[in-house]
């Protein structure tokens, strides 16, 4: 998922995406090390979109923004 299309998420959507991900992270980490995954570079993947969605929540709350509001 693009910089551009978090940043237009709000708070909460961002929180359950930076949840998933975190997840999923586990599970391709668990399956990495079993040599059960398709495409090792999926971890990768998942750690920096991960960083992304912490990175703009980081800058949300920063900014003030409580993520109560709804998108237009």
């Amino acid at each position: 998922m693009k910089g551009v299309e978090l940043r237009e998420m709000t708070l909460e959507e961002l929180r359950v995406r930076e949840e998933d991900l975190t997840e999923e992270l586990a599970r391709s980490r668990i399956h990495l090390s079993i040599k059960r995954l398709d495409n090792p570079l999926k971890v990768r993947v998942t750690r920096r979109e991960l960083a992304r969605v912490k990175t703009i929540i980081r800058e949300k709350t920063a900014a003030g923004d409580t993520g109560t509001e709804e998108r237009v």
